[in-house]
């Protein structure tokens, strides 16, 4: 893989690369043939397994090895792939009936929707809801129609997650909210943006004029146009460091299946993300040899390398979010995403008081504006009395 860029792809495991080079092989390809015998020597077929459900590509994976003749890969390995593929296969056709279920229910009350991920995407990109996993629903509605989709959601047994707020923060350090249902287990995440403050990003009505309509149920479920989609995911994915392959498999899907790339280097351009965009394709040529095409020239800039480097030692790990978010590293890199004004918006944001100013010295409501000049001096509090 040397001759496509120059990431350091040396602490990546044996059992990591098996895994990129089985999501490589193409279908028609003879994967036994593929797939060279010293792949399997002195392996950790546990780890293999680890790395499968932690990167969310089991389903891919099994679809693929199921076809293998040879007896190389030991049967619990299959047994296990097998288990996970069913039970994803399950969620998936639950979360389309739910997905359904509310889509009538907002579109029946007036509230705009626009699913993010999920079954939607599964079949437009894969062509096949059981090929990709997901752990809920994320939908997309406008700010203004927030306070009805909770009306909404409370009405048929939703419950939402309480979020600790002072002086509204959510609308400064959030970009949705979380609703559970109880009964149903489906989580519901209701977005008023698509990324948080301050990325740039298109206004509501922007996507709701290109969204498409999905074919895979009997009610209308509408979701991203084509390049909003792939702006979407490229954002989603470098905010999370590309932790998860499932986030580049998206990508490297959407390339292959063509886009308009004119529209698309419009909407790149408009809202200053190249070097994300970059980022992504560096990372599909060299884990998955994605053909790039017309886009290979934002692959060439400094930031995106150096960014798609940064994310090689997020993808190597099997860490959570949580694990990851928390570091001091994730948060370097986080910040390096945005653009000068986006970085000079963030700096602001963090000087917005948040709920642990509110615990750290307690206020009457009447006084909470005072938060505000007190903020700098209750982080100091806190930094110092984690010292101790």
């Amino acid at each position: 893989m040397d001759k496509y860029h120059s990431l350091d792809l040396s602490k990546i495991s044996k059992e990591l690369m098996l895994l990129l080079e089985i999501i490589k092989v193409e279908q028609d390809d003879n994967i036994g043939v593929s797939l060279k015998k010293e792949w399997y020597s002195d392996f950790d077929w546990d780890l293999f397994l680890q790395l499968a459900i932690h990167h969310r590509v089991y389903p891919i994976i099994y679809s693929k090895i199921k076809r293998l003749e040879e007896k190389r890969i030991p049967s619990y390995v299959f047994q296990t792939l097998n288990k996970e593929y069913k039970q994803n296969t399950f969620k998936m056709l639950h979360l389309s009936g739910e997905m359904e279920l509310v889509s009538k229910l907002f579109n029946e009350n007036q509230v705009n929707l626009i699913f993010l991920k999920g079954p939607v995407i599964a079949a437009e990109l894969f062509g096949d809801i059981s090929l990709r996993t997901s752990k809920d629903l994320d939908m997309l509605i406008p700010i203004t129609s927030l306070e009805k989709a909770e009306i909404l959601l409370q009405s048929i047994g939703y419950v939402k997650e309480v979020v600790p707020n002072v002086l509204n923060e959510w609308k400064w350090r959030n970009h949705h909210v979380v609703f559970f249902h109880p009964q149903k287990k489906i989580q519901l995440e209701i977005h008023w943006r698509l990324q948080p403050r301050p990325l740039k990003e298109p206004i509501f009505n922007e996507l709701w004029d290109r969204k498409r309509i999905s074919n895979i149920t009997s009610y209308p479920v509408y979701f991203l146009g084509k390049e909003d989609l792939f702006l979407y995911l490229v954002s989603h994915g470098a905010r999370h460091g590309w932790f998860r392959l499932r986030w580049l498999l998206d990508i490297e899907q959407m390339l292959r299946k063509g886009i308009d790339i004119k529209k698309t280097k419009g909407l790149i351009k408009k809202y200053q993300n190249s070097h994300l965009v970059g980022q992504a394709l560096i990372l599909a040529l060299e884990l998955f040899r994605t053909p790039i095409r017309e886009l290979n020239n934002l692959t060439e800039g400094k930031d995106s390398k150096k960014l798609a480097q940064n994310a090689v030692d997020f993808i190597q790990g099997t860490e959570s979010l949580a694990i990851i978010m928390s570091s001091k590293y994730y948060k370097r890199y986080l910040f390096s995403l945005n653009s000068r004004k986006e970085k000079f918006f963030y700096i602001l944001i963090l000087f917005y008081p948040s709920y642990l100013d509110a615990k750290t010295l307690k206020l009457p409501k009447p006084l909470h504006f005072s938060y505000f000049p007190l903020r700098p001096f209750l982080w100091a509090w806190r930094k110092a009395r984690k010292l101790k």
